[in-house]
Formats: C-alpha cells, sequence, structure tokens
C-alpha cells in the first residue's frame, strides 16, 4: 500500500461449531476428514505494521475466535515493514515454505495474480462481498476469477486549518469547486501577501495520487485495455484537461518546492503556513504529532472534508488500502481462508472503524460517523478508484513515470500534452510485462 501510514475478515459459517465439524486434512489426497478441534499445526500470517500499531486489538480477538473452531492450530501472526514486504513475500514464495496469509497493498497485488503466487477464493465466503468497494474488489479479480479479500481502505479528502479559515471570514468547508476556489483565495490574500512562502494549498509538483484523482474526474484514464493489451492514455483529451486542472491549480495557490512529492506533507503542514491540503484522513493527526515532525500546538485546528472537482462532482479519490491473499504454497488454504473470514467480517470491520479505519464494502461505510474525521473520507471512498490491474503496473510505479511527468508540468520543463504523450510511451514499455 502507498503512503497511508505509508501509508493503516464473513463470520465462519453458522455450522462450524469447534466439536462438529468435520473438514479434509490439507494436504492429504482424499483421507479419513478431521474434526475441526483436531486439526493440529501452525498457520502463519503477515500483516503490515499497521495492524500491530492501530488496532492489535483486533488481531487478538480473531485469534481468539479462531482458536473456538481450530484449538489445536497455532496462530502466529509477524509483522512486516512496509518498505521490506515485498522482497520478504518474493524470498518466501520462491522457497517451500511460505505464509498462510499475507496482506498486500492493493496495488501490489495485480502483478502476484497473473505469476501465480495466490490461489483463488470464493467471494460468497465472505461478509459483504456483495458489497465490496468496487475499486478494492477489482484488485482482487483476474479473468473472471478472484484471489484476495478487501481488507481495509483509505481515501484522501480536502483538510484545512479552521483557525486561518475563521481569520477570512470562512465558517464551513466548501461544497463546490468555485467555493472551494473562493476560499483559496481568501487565503492566498490574507496571508500569502505577507508571507511569500505560506500556500493557500499544498500540492507538491510530484504528488501523483492527487493529480490523478483530476485526471479521473475529467473522465481520463491513466491506462485503458485493448485487444488484450494495456496502453497509456496520459494524453487523451479527457486526461490532458484533467492535468490542466491540476497544474491550474497548483499555479495558483502553491508556493512551494515544486520538484518534491507529499511524503512529508504532515511535517510541512505542522510548519504553520499551509491553509489547505488533499490528504488522507490521518495526516491531519500528524500534522499535530511531534513524532511526524508536526505541530502540537496546532491540535483541534484541522478539519476534513470531502474535495469537491472542477467537474462539480466529489473529486474522486485514490482508494489506498490492502487486502488478504492466501498463497498457491500454503500447507492449510483453509484454514488461512478461514482465518480471513473473521478478519474481514462485518464484526471486524466495525473495530477497524472505530479505529478511524474505513471498512471493505459500501454498506458499512454508512456507519461512519457523518461529523467525524473520517466522515468525508466515507462519502469520498464510495467514487474512489485504484490503480489499473495491468500485469505490469509495479514496474510502472518502480519507473516513476507519474511523478516525473508531474514535476515536468509543474516546473514548466514540458507543456501538459508533450509530457503526457511521453509519459504514454514509457508506460507502453512496460505495463504488459509479467
Amino acid at each position: 500500500m502507498e503512503e497511508l501510514m505509508a501509508g493503516r475478515i464473513s463470520r465462519l459459517a453458522a455450522g462450524l461449531g469447534a466439536g462438529a465439524v468435520l473438514v479434509s486434512l490439507a494436504g492429504c489426497g482424499g483421507g479419513k476428514p478431521v474434526a475441526a478441534a483436531d486439526r493440529t499445526g501452525e498457520l502463519t500470517v503477515w500483516l503490515t505494521v499497521d495492524a500491530q500499531e492501530s488496532w492489535p486489538d483486533l488481531v487478538a480477538e480473531v485469534n481468539r475466535r479462531f482458536r473456538r473452531t481450530y484449538p489445536k492450530i497455532k496462530v502466529t501472526v509477524q509483522y512486516q515493514q512496509w518498505t521490506t514486504k515485498n522482497q520478504k513475500i518474493d524470498a518466501a514464495l520462491a522457497g517451500r515454505k511460505v505464509p498462510d496469509v499475507i496482506e498486500m497493498g492493493n496495488s501490489e497485488t495485480t502483478n502476484y495474480i497473473v505469476n501465480g503466487a495466490f490461489t483463488t477464493i470464493d467471494p460468497a465466503k465472505y461478509d459483504h462481498s456483495a458489497q465490496w468497494l468496487p475499486a478494492l474488489r477489482d484488485a482482487c479479480r483476474y479473468e473472471g476469477k478472484t484471489y484476495c479479500v478487501p481488507y481495509y481502505v483509505g481515501a484522501r479528502v480536502g483538510i484545512y486549518r479552521t483557525d486561518l479559515l475563521a481569520r477570512v471570514g470562512v465558517a464551513a468547508a466548501p461544497r463546490s469547486y468555485s467555493e472551494l476556489r473562493a476560499d483559496l483565495d481568501k487565503l492566498k490574500a490574507g496571508f500569502g501577501a505577507a508571507d511569500r512562502n505560506f500556500s493557500a494549498l499544498y500540492m507538491p509538483g510530484r504528488y501523483w495520487y492527487a493529480a490523478m484523482a483530476f485526471v479521473k474526474d475529467a473522465g481520463g484514464e491513466i491506462a485503458v485495455q485493448a485487444n488484450g493489451r494495456w496502453h497509456g492514455t496520459l494524453s487523451s483529451a479527457k486526461s490532458v484537461a484533467g492535468l490542466t486542472a491540476w497544474k491550474d491549480l497548483l499555479d495558483a495557490y502553491y508556493t512551494g518546492d515544486r520538484s518534491k512529492d507529499n511524503g512529508d506533507e504532515p511535517a510541512v503542514v505542522g510548519q504553520g503556513k499551509v491553509g489547505m491540503f488533499y490528504g488522507n484522513t490521518w495526516e491531519a493527526k500528524a500534522a499535530t504529532d511531534s513524532r511526524s515532525g508536526g505541530d502540537p500546538a496546532l491540535r483541534g485546528k484541522f478539519t476534513t472534508f470531502a474535495f469537491p472537482g472542477p467537474s462539480g462532482k466529489l473529486l474522486p479519490p485514490f482508494l489506498g488500502g490492502s487486502t488478504l491473499a492466501v498463497p498457491a504454497k500454503s500447507a492449510q488454504p483453509d484454514l488461512a481462508q478461514d482465518w480471513i473470514k473473521l478478519f474481514t467480517d462485518r464484526t471486524s470491520q466495525r473495530r477497524l472503524i472505530a479505529a478511524d479505519t474505513l471498512p471493505n464494502n459500501t454498506v458499512q461505510l454508512r456507519e461512519v460517523a457523518a461529523g467525524g474525521l473520517n466522515g468525508p473520507a466515507a462519502r469520498a471512498a464510495e467514487h474512489g478508484w485504484v490503480t489499473p490491474p495491468a500485469p505490469g503496473w509495479t514496474a510502472v510505479e518502480k519507473s516513476n513515470v507519474l511523478p516525473e511527468m508531474l514535476q515536468d508540468i509543474a516546473t514548466g520543463k514540458q507543456s501538459v500534452a508533450d509530457a503526457a504523450r511521453a509519459a504514454d510511451r514509457r508506460i507502453d514499455a512496460v505495463i504488459n510485462e509479467r
């Protein structure tokens, strides 16, 4: 998953009584069924540190629930760092002993799926699978089959300083793009004139999650599939229109370095020279936390809103989030899927909501408090998108095509149209690679 904290399961079927259920012994070629309570062995689960840091009680509770059915199965949860997770996964999958459950960033899954790393799952066995957020559901599907289960999601929103907006006479969040621009104009006039380092809107040049939201808002796409192959479409008329709208907003209200990304956004905002920014809801808190470079003096001075787009609709956000998959080499694939059922069921999703995280389905998005920090994100998430489910998308990201295109546009090195055409050529070169 991208930088959601660098980013932050259906109950077992009613008949799964601990002593009554008979299941096939994993790895056995048609042997005698074994009662669930008599199954033995170990189940290894790899989660990222988000679970360890933000909802360890949920992990512990799911393990307790799992043991009610499988008391002799030892569940070992190992926490992985986002920066090294995939290297460890690649090494494990190349060997014989693999974890049984793996957490993946949603934009990472396709490359593993097309290369046969994960086993298929039956969505009907999972709570609210018919209502999984489309962007996450589609990230788990390939050639008509499903290979993973959506876990949780995060959606970017507008975040602003309530004290600064109040000082320029704005009492409520903007509800339209014209209101947004008017509010930014007031911030710029009220604070930018006295401090040339003040940005009414923080929008660094390489911030591709933001820029691509404008592409989506204009009806454009990063890439599309035709005749079995993927092609970059950033140079289409609609995509160019979205990129142009993004650059116009940047030109009007951002005064910072156009050659950087948003990786240190909370720390920059915490310096007090930003009126509004576009980010994940957790960044509003991080901007007030000294551990992330924020300023504790700003606590209570940020609020969120669903960011309006130039189209007149909400700006469609990139949905950062995670999925859970079972490696094809797992020795206990049925147990792994049963654990995932519990970890993603409606009860567990409710626990994630309480931890200020968005659930994996549209039904429970309505359980997110509208007036809370995550309320606007829940509204925006229904319109969210993910990166193209192309075999070579990981290669596209690693080659930095999007950030480099945006830097060229933001700094004036190339026109929008020229930079987009060059990016399409680079995307076409790698996006179909497995």
